[in-house]
């Protein structure tokens, strides 16, 4: 195993829940000021350990990667557990610098977001960032501008869905913060829907959209 990869996957995973998670519970810019910490979090860190770990840093592109045979077996249970802890690390670094009363920047579903609709939501968005990821650096096309476009992936997909789900697209950014603030409410919702739309991805990518030899 590859320790080189994991530590990677665990930095970049803990900084999206301890800058992304941070700002969203501090307010910092409100919805827009979120959807950027997002993008500009992955971007910068998928800059930084692209040619470690491929930098996936969520376990839903870990497993969309694995579904379309581009990861191993082995190295892809280990990067999961590794971002959620890395994402667990983060919520609880967070409970001890913002405290119990904070929200810790925690996903839920908005009043008036039924469990169907968050899973829809969440499926489709997390779709499109697996795809993204799959026609940018997967296929080479983007080159080195291919984690620029899966930022503003992230950046778009906060600033639709930020204010009904929190667009978490990431079970690690959803599980991180439930665990340190103790709020597992309809985290199945978001789990379920992240592995959903990155599977759905990666076959469509697999068997239709793939470059042809």
């Amino acid at each position: 195993m590859n320790t080189r990869a994991l530590v990677a996957e665990f930095i970049g995973t803990f900084a999206i829940i301890f800058i992304v998670a941070g700002a969203d519970a501090l307010g910092t810019g409100g919805l827009v000021g979120v959807a950027f910490a997002y993008g500009l979090t992955v971007l910068t860190f998928a800059y930084a350990y692209s040619h470690i770990s491929g930098a996936h840093f969520n376990p839903a592109i870990t497993l969309g990667l694995w579904v379309g045979k581009q990861i191993d077996t082995a190295s892809a249970v280990a990067y999961i557990v590794v971002q959620i802890i890395g994402g667990i690390v983060g919520g609880y670094v967070l409970l001890f610098l913002l405290g119990s009363e904070s929200t810790l920047g925690a996903t839920v579903l908005a009043d008036g977001v039924t469990p169907l609709q968050g899973f829809v939501l969440e499926a489709i968005l997390t779709f499109f960032l697996v795809n993204v990821v799959y026609n940018t650096a997967v296929s080479g096309k983007a080159g080195n501008f291919a984690p620029i476009a899966i930022g503003l992936t992230l950046t778009l997909s906060i600033l639709m869905g930020g204010t009904l789900t929190g667009a978490s697209l990431n079970p690690a950014r959803t599980i991180g913060p439930a665990v340190a603030s103790l709020n597992f409410a309809y985290i199945w919702v978001y789990i379920l829907a992240h592995v959903v739309g990155g599977v759905v991805a990666a076959l469509l990518y697999t068997n239709l959209l793939k470059p042809e030899s």
